[in-house]
């Protein structure tokens, strides 16, 4: 591996935007951690992307562990001895109900991932970035235009997301004098997985359901390479990303 190569960890790499994101970064000449909590999906990944397999390493982590997820940029130092990059894109989501209907469990488990996930990995990351030589090195956080406007019956995912705008300025803030900058990808509507149910239709604020326009995930993944080659004297702090037709400007 050559001295000049970028090393990135991308949490959530077994499918939707994290597996474009880290195939992106690969095919863009990065060595890539795939983070994820079933292996063989990051195997998958890694096998789509076709690149050497010394510059592709899937480590089994869940990130609501703080344990398995100082083991994972343990990992990432003793198999690339530093880290330029981190993708914080592990996330889930519940089924839509009315608050008052939501379980505690449903509450936690959206809190935990989408929201303690991101935090315990910024710190490994931080930690690991203040201490190599040459010190520094980028976080990308993983946001939703849910930060800015709802869907109906969206609390726990919507309260996450506006967590994470808070988590993105405070590590942008509290980097700088190591050299770390943080920015925030707000992402409208990507073809994954989940968003299937926009083609049968969604709930809109006035109570109707409609089908929604998708991107395709690639455009996710380009944005996040740009917002990753920018040189340390430069940052996307935030970034929103989305379907064009989408009805994000004038929702409800």
């Amino acid at each position: 591996m050559s001295s000049s190569t970028k090393i990135a960890v991308v949490t959530g790499a077994g499918s939707g935007v994290g597996r474009a994101v880290a195939m992106a970064l690969l095919h863009a000449g990065y060595s890539v951690v795939l983070a994820g909590r079933r292996l063989e999906t990051l195997e998958e990944t890694i096998a789509m992307a076709a690149v050497p397999v010394s510059r592709a390493l899937a480590v089994a982590a869940d990130v609501r562990d703080p344990q398995s997820v100082n083991e994972l940029f343990a990992t990432t130092a003793r198999a690339f001895g530093r880290l330029d990059l981190l993708f914080n894109n592990a996330g889930i989501n519940v089924p839509a109900v009315p608050i008052e209907e939501l379980t505690f469990e449903q509450w936690r488990s959206v809190v935990d991932t989408n929201l303690t996930g991101p935090f315990l990995c910024t710190q490994a990351a931080v930690r690991l970035m203040k201490s190599q030589s040459p010190p520094g090195g980028r976080i990308i956080n993983n946001g939703s235009v849910s930060a800015h406007a709802p869907r109906p019956h969206s609390a726990p995912y919507t309260a996450t997301k506006h967590a994470i705008t808070g988590l993105t300025k405070s590590t942008a803030l509290d980097g700088r004098p190591f050299g770390i900058a943080c920015g925030q990808i707000d992402i409208g509507n990507a073809a994954t997985d989940m968003t299937v149910k926009m083609d049968t239709g969604v709930l809109q604020a006035n109570g109707e359901r409609r089908r929604e326009p998708t991107m395709h995930v690639d455009n996710v993944a380009r944005a996040v390479l740009y917002m990753a080659s920018l040189p340390p004297d430069a940052n996307v702090l935030f970034m929103t990303v989305m379907a064009s037709d989408m009805p994000l400007v004038g929702r409800g």
